[in-house]
């Protein structure tokens, strides 16, 4: 199979992100392999790094009737057909269900993905954990970006123009003086895996501040990244002399990511370890 995830609007409103459907999320450009495949092939095709841990058991119609994972060639030897060995009962979706429904189904069911099969069970697609995670980000992000606009606007009383491109990562001027280490493995998990959230920055005359995303632009630095997705709030220096957090970054004495503080979150004010010998226990 070939072709490329849809794309979505960013724009869309929490009412109109319920109804929309798996298909406009699911990978398309999967890859398969036919009953009759000998196993050892399907091994070489895991080791070089096959999607999904696994491969879609298809017809020369692409009907789906299974699924071969590592899981199903533990202990096999030997020339053995792929129908031996598939898995055959698998959990389906249909292109039409919603988003929403499916992402219950991945997390129900622990499963890491989900085929996506018409009504004469032809496999149209895989519907993962990660495109859910990526459809909740195109929920959430326009909701965070309006709501930074709407303040700031109240608050100068001007009017924001929105945009999107790429910031340059080393020369933002970040807003918080700390981040927290395990939420950085975090976010270096999302980067690597393509799910990361686009950071929000306001492009200050000259300067770039970092509103949303200190985690993810640490984690992007460390990795070696200096170009990310942002959504950008364009305030010009000369409609508004004295930006609020530009001023609590400079009373701060934040003037590069360097300056961010990285806590050890164990030693959160707030997180204590027990003592058990202060309750008697032996």
């Amino acid at each position: 199979m070939s072709g490329e995830r849809n794309e979505r609007d960013a724009t869309l409103t929490p009412m109109e992100f319920d109804e929309i459907s798996v298909a406009s999320y699911m990978r398309t450009d999967i890859d398969t392999v036919g009953p009759d495949a000998w196993v050892t092939d399907v091994v070489d095709r895991l080791k070089a790094g096959a999607q999904y841990t696994g491969l879609p058991v298809v017809d020369e119609e692409d009907h789906l009737l299974g699924f071969v994972g590592a899981i199903d060639l533990l202990e096999v030897y030997g020339d053995i057909h792929v129908r031996e060995v598939m898995t055959r009962e698998l959990i389906v979706v249909r292109p039409e269900m919603s988003v929403k429904d499916a992402a219950r189904v991945i997390f129900r069911t622990g499963h890491q993905f989900l085929p996506v099969v018409d009504e004469d069970d032809h496999l149209l697609g895989i519907f993962s954990n990660g495109d859910a995670v990526r459809s909740q980000i195109e929920r959430t992000t326009p909701s965070k970006v309006e709501s930074t606009r709407e303040l700031l606007e109240r608050t100068h009383d001007i009017d924001i123009d929105v945009s999107e491109r790429e910031v340059t990562v080393s020369e933002l001027l970040p807003t918080q003086r700390s981040v927290y280490a395990d939420e950085l493995e975090g976010r270096k998990y999302e980067l690597e895996n393509g799910l990361a959230e686009p950071l929000i920055v306001i492009d200050y005359g000259y300067e770039t501040l970092l509103v949303d995303g200190h985690h993810r632009a640490l984690a992007a630095k460390r990795a070696g990244i200096d170009r990310m997705h942002a959504h950008v709030l364009a305030v010009p220096r000369d409609e508004v002399a004295e930006l609020g957090l530009r001023e609590m970054a400079r009373r701060g004495g934040l003037e590069s990511l360097d300056d961010v503080e990285i806590d050890d979150y164990v030693q959160h004010p707030l997180i204590r370890k027990t003592d058990p010998d202060a309750h008697g226990a032996e």
